[in-house]
């Protein structure tokens, strides 16, 4: 999900209304303001991969000329942008694909940057989860395209790609990025990239990669949640240049990624959901002698 560079509005003291939790969720412990506007606590097991989306009629994303899609999708919602934020307040780092960031010239993957007023309950749900930064931004790329003047690059960055274009963007990229190599071969495989996270210290990791990077999470069996906003609008699709939450793989009939609802709330004709994943089980109908 991207959004553009503009301040929401206020948002109500109350926000999300519960409608369903599923009893023996982790719960960390919020600042007061935040407990409130969420309608509760909120808290991941250790490690946690966890993707956030916002859609109706699957497509997540208008096209490579139309900058901001889940902005466009959500309509800017606060409660949606607030999720956003409280998402990234959460998380040890932000993983993106190069895709991404090249389609948000401007954007800084950072809570405030997404809900600005909220940005010190932000910061101390952060001190007490012993953070005194904001998620590290980490970029994934196997071909090494990356806009070397984008404001995230410059402020520093976690840059994971292959042996053999980490050499290049060491002499391109801003001297503050860190350039990993994940892997010997041509592509990347996810578990290195996840790995190579972990190594760095990073255990809650959020993504907010495309369709195509979820898919190879989801494809290897790293996803272990979604956050998914139904917004009121219906994008439509004449083509496949507008993808669902998944590009790149094929799941069923062969194999399922079984999902279970965490939790539901409400803010209007928003709802805000919360799915954990059980993962790749062949399905037996299937499979053929």
């Amino acid at each position: 999900m991207d959004a553009p560079d503009t301040a929401p509005g206020t948002l109500p003291t109350e926000l999300l209304e519960v409608l369903y939790e599923s009893p023996g969720l982790p719960h960390w412990r919020l600042p007061p303001a935040l407990t409130a506007l969420y309608g509760g606590d909120l808290g991941f097991t250790d490690p946690c991969l966890y993707a956030n989306f916002v859609s109706l009629d699957g497509v997540v994303a208008l096209g490579p000329e139309y900058r901001h899609s889940g902005s466009t999708i959500s309509g800017r919602e606060p409660a949606d942008r607030f999720t956003m934020g409280l998402l990234r307040a959460c998380a040890d780092a932000v993983i993106i694909g190069a895709g991404t960031l090249r389609a948000s010239p401007r954007h800084h993957w950072t809570p405030q940057h997404v809900h600005p007023s909220a940005a010190t309950d932000f910061a101390e749900l952060r001190r007490r989860r012993n953070h005194i930064t904001d998620p590290e931004l980490v970029v994934v790329t196997a071909r090494g395209a990356l806009p070397a003047d984008h404001p995230a690059l410059q402020t520093g960055a976690l840059v994971i790609t292959t042996t053999t274009v980490a050499a290049h963007l060491r002499s391109t990229l801003p001297a503050n990025c860190t350039i990993l190599a994940a892997g010997q071969g041509p592509a990347l495989s996810m578990r290195d990239v996840l790995d190579a996270a972990h190594d760095r210290g990073h255990r809650t990791l959020l993504t907010e990669g495309g369709p195509c990077l979820v898919g190879q999470f989801m494809g290897d069996g790293l996803l272990d949640e979604l956050f998914l906003t139904t917004a009121p609008v219906l994008a439509g699709r004449a083509d496949a240049t507008r993808p669902g939450l998944i590009a790149g793989q094929e799941f069923l009939p062969a194999h399922r990624h079984p999902a279970h609802l965490a939790s539901a709330r409400r803010h209007a004709s928003y709802l805000f959901l919360r799915y954990q994943f059980h993962h790749s089980i062949p399905d037996a109908s299937d499979i053929r002698p």
